[in-house]
């Protein structure tokens, strides 16, 4: 694919990632986040580049069936189970007021209830969101960026992180993999690159939504998973 147009990458960010975290996902970076992260968040920046050294995966993990939530999604929440990282919603009322030009008389005052209502993201961490799609429907990142964005423009987080499949773990590599394989591990029928079409949640989708503004004014950090991810891949 196509480097993305707006996002700061390579040279421009290799100096806030150990080099054994460069070796395993793509990065991008928007709005600074990077610089963001290393200055203003470090115990949190440690934490998640603690996340990323450990999180190794294998192709029994991408071949088993997802479900509501995959074996590669649980394992990532298990990264964090131990930490103060939590899901985090959020609500908010708006209090609106209407001014006199001079501002000293007020005209008309409301509450707009449910104003924010219902955005979630699944780590949160003082100012730093932190959000995982691996095999969603491609449209699922419109509805976590939606969430950042609410989430910064509250003031409830400064910066957010989104995993995701790189785009080295594309047809090519799915179609490599073979079967898929059933709940209790036994091989199917069908081919695995079946379930990682064009419209599900890798990289290529991501850039294009971050590119075009998505994400307001958050900063993001996005982190895709490459086959140097997957213990027992042999190119």
């Amino acid at each position: 694919m196509k480097a993305s147009s707006t996002a700061y990458e390579g040279s421009m960010v290799d100096g806030f990632f150990p080099s054994a975290v460069r070796e395993k996902f793509e990065i991008y970076c928007y709005r600074g986040a990077a610089a963001i992260l290393a200055q203003n968040f470090s115990e949190q920046f440690r934490q998640v580049l603690a996340v990323l050294e450990a999180l190794e995966i294998d192709t029994t993990m991408i071949r088993m069936p997802g479900g509501s939530k995959g074996l590669i999604a649980k394992y990532v929440d298990e990264l964090f189970a131990e930490s103060d990282w939590r899901e985090t919603r959020i609500t908010a009322d708006l209090h609106v007021k209407l001014l006199s030009p001079q501002g000293n008389d007020i005209l008309r005052d409301y509450i707009r209830e449910g104003y924010l209502d219902g955005h979630r993201i699944d780590f949160v961490n003082g100012k730093v969101a932190f959000d995982q799609e691996w095999n969603s429907k491609d449209q699922t990142y419109d509805r976590d960026l939606y969430a950042f964005s609410a989430f910064h423009a509250a003031g409830a987080i400064d910066v957010g992180i989104l995993l995701t499949r790189g785009n080295s773990l594309g047809m090519e590599f799915m179609r490599s993999l073979g079967k898929v394989l059933d709940k209790d591990g036994d091989e199917g029928t069908a081919d695995v690159y079946r379930k990682f079409g064009a419209s599900t949640t890798f990289m290529g989708k991501l850039l294009y939504r971050l590119d075009a503004g998505r994400n307001g004014g958050c900063p993001i950090l996005a982190l895709g998973i490459t086959p140097n991810c997957v213990t027992d891949y042999q190119a």
